[in-house]
């Protein structure tokens, strides 16, 4: 399978590390680090939803929300577009 950034394509197949790379290279250094306390692969990923990412992280709020609308909707959007 192609790999982008070291990453699988396809979010479903992301590990645990593959997430907190992508949450680094998006710029949330500081909360990538919560996907990996939480232990959130790409399949756990796909299914958050925006109260999860807003209450289940212990996040802050401002960059909880930017997280939840530019990254993990579109790529949950993208994934279904895809699979469909």
């Amino acid at each position: 399978s192609s790999v982008e950034n070291g990453r699988p394509p396809d979010p479903a197949d992301w590990a645990v590390i593959d997430v907190v790379n992508y949450f680094r290279t998006a710029g949330f250094e500081e909360q990538a680090n919560a996907f990996q306390e939480q232990e959130i692969d790409g399949k756990s990923l796909l299914l958050m939803t925006r109260n999860d990412v807003l209450t289940g992280l212990s996040l802050k709020l401002g960059p909880a929300l930017k997280i939840y609308e530019y990254h993990v909707k579109p790529l949950q959007t993208q994934h279904l577009k895809n699979s469909s």
